[in-house]
């Protein structure tokens, strides 16, 4: 007997071969991209194993968790108490019995915290873990998943893109204690025909001399700093934010006076490339802020050898005379160009989103920003431009990484990227925001000559590389060991 509601569901035969591999094969990692139904695949095994026990679905934030409860209650032809949704909103004694429900819909730092205090034991029949990429480190999802091992419970990952290395693929693997990898791409057989085309294009930018000039002024600061980090026995690479991690490592386990002065090199440097990168990438308002912001704030040794130094001064004096970074008025025309489109225009930083919207509505074009709660906005506040948007109240939303993943956003024709990121992973969720229903557009704006080249290719290559890891390890099917789910799962059938 099945449970799913007549005419909800329209399984295609690859997620119904992926469903049937989790209950044969045990627990498994889903890799699909998105817009291909990975949430289809996991309301079919649910439904397969709806009688056999309860079901934990976790999804790493609330409106994502609260979205999935929405789609179980309408595609299930199931009764209201059967179903619940937690989150730390909940008292906890509240919680102690929803826990006890058949499906629960939860966060996993709720479940973690509900586990640790004796409130959830995890004798489930499923748990279902949606952005399974997260499962790394001392994210609640590895603690959960801990849980299910020892309680035999069927763990099913959920990603559309889980990683560049094999080192991290096979992380989360072990951390989700997974040995079957389930994988469809864009140019499988089986999935070709529901792949919507993606027209992917790239502008080149080119710096104007001004800000380029204030740029290398800039630079040679940063050389400056690198010298003296050097000098005290530090040398390194400056090209990404993960350099700079590997090199504080570095200094941390140094001893003595040699610390505590590379670590006041250390945070001007750190200072500097930020500023290095927000002029070249994203524009003159968005560096002038930050400036301000150090200003601002207590003037540690570190700030002030910034502030103080003469080039610093020339710098400031300089982009008042600056016009704005190329990129904006080449975002401006591109919208202007779709006029009857959704547009999702991603940039990194809160300023320049602010900036954006504010020049697009200067000139006439509808857009609102979309920010997480770092940026003061609340989760009914988010949800209100949510559906702005979808009712047409406006035709471009312009967000932070909060866009990425997960969130029912309503489909666009066109994503814009206003700079390249290094991670495979969020390249992959924004771009994936294009194209769901249709073919759409994805276009990547790129400084010539700065680190938003360095990003580029850097994305790229890391993406290749994540593509022939997983695709290999799907071929190779399940493993032979056997885990106590997968006997658990030979009793249901």
């Amino acid at each position: 007997m099945t449970r799913i509601r007549e005419g909800a569901v329209a399984a295609r035969a690859y997620q119904e071969n992926i469903a049937k591999s989790i209950l044969e094969m045990g627990n498994t990692l889903v890799v699909l991209p998105t817009g291909l139904g990975k949430t289809i695949v996991a309301l079919l095994v649910i439904d397969k194993l709806f009688d056999k026990g309860r079901i934990l679905f976790l999804a790493p934030t609330k409106p994502l968790s609260e979205q999935h409860y929405t789609r179980i209650r309408e595609m299930m032809d199931i009764g209201e108490d059967d179903v619940a949704l937690i989150t730390g909103l909940i008292p906890p004694k509240k919680r102690a019995e929803l826990w006890k429900k058949r499906i629960v819909v939860s966060t996993p730092q709720t479940a973690r915290n509900d586990i640790l205090k004796g409130r959830l034991s995890l004798d489930h029949a499923l748990c279902i873990f949606d952005e399974a990429h997260r499962a790394v480190g001392n994210y609640a999802y590895t603690s959960v998943a801990s849980e299910c091992a020892k309680a035999g419970t069927l763990v099913v990952g959920l990603t559309a893109s889980p990683g560049g290395s094999r080192e991290k693929i096979e992380g989360i693997l072990d951390a989700l204690c997974i040995k079957n990898v389930e994988i469809r791409t864009a140019e499988d057989k089986d999935v070709v025909e529901y792949v919507k085309p993606t027209n992917i294009s790239w502008i080149m930018i080119e710096l104007s001399g001004e800000i380029r000039k204030m740029r290398d002024l800039l630079h040679s600061m940063v050389l400056e700093r690198a010298e003296a980090l050097k000098k005290l026995g530090f040398v390194g690479r400056f090209l990404s934010k993960k350099h700079l991690i590997e090199m504080r490592k570095r200094i941390e386990k140094a001893g003595g006076w040699r610390k505590l002065v590379a670590f006041s090199q250390y945070a001007s440097l750190f200072n500097l490339i930020h500023m290095e990168e927000l002029l070249e990438t994203q524009g003159v308002g968005t560096f002038r802020n930050y400036v301000e912001r150090l200003r601002a704030r207590a003037q540690s040794k570190a700030i002030l050898r910034i502030l103080n130094d003469g080039r610093m001064k020339e710098i400031m004096d300089g982009i008042e005379k600056c016009e704005e970074h190329p990129k904006l008025g080449r975002v401006v025309e591109l919208v202007k160009e779709r006029p009857e489109e959704k547009i999702l225009v991603f940039a990194q930083y809160r300023d320049q989103i602010d900036k954006i919207v504010g020049e697009l509505n200067k000139n006439g074009i509808r857009a609102h920003r979309f920010v997480g709660k770092k940026g003061g906005v609340t989760v009914k506040e988010q949800k209100e431009t949510i559906e702005m948007f979808r009712r047409g109240e406006f035709g471009t939303m312009v967000c932070t990484s909060i866009g990425e993943e997960g969130l029912d956003l309503p489909l666009v024709d066109t994503v814009i990227f206003y700079e390249p990121i290094p991670s495979e992973i969020r390249t992959i969720q924004r771009r994936g925001r294009a194209g769901r229903a249709k073919a759409g557009n994805v276009i990547v704006l790129i400084t010539k000559g700065t680190r938003d080249e360095a990003f580029f290719w850097a994305s790229r290559k890391r993406e290749k590389k994540m593509r022939s890891i997983v695709e290999t390890m799907g071929k190779k099917g399940a493993h032979p060991e056997k885990r106590k789910v997968q006997k658990k799962i030979s009793e249901f059938m």
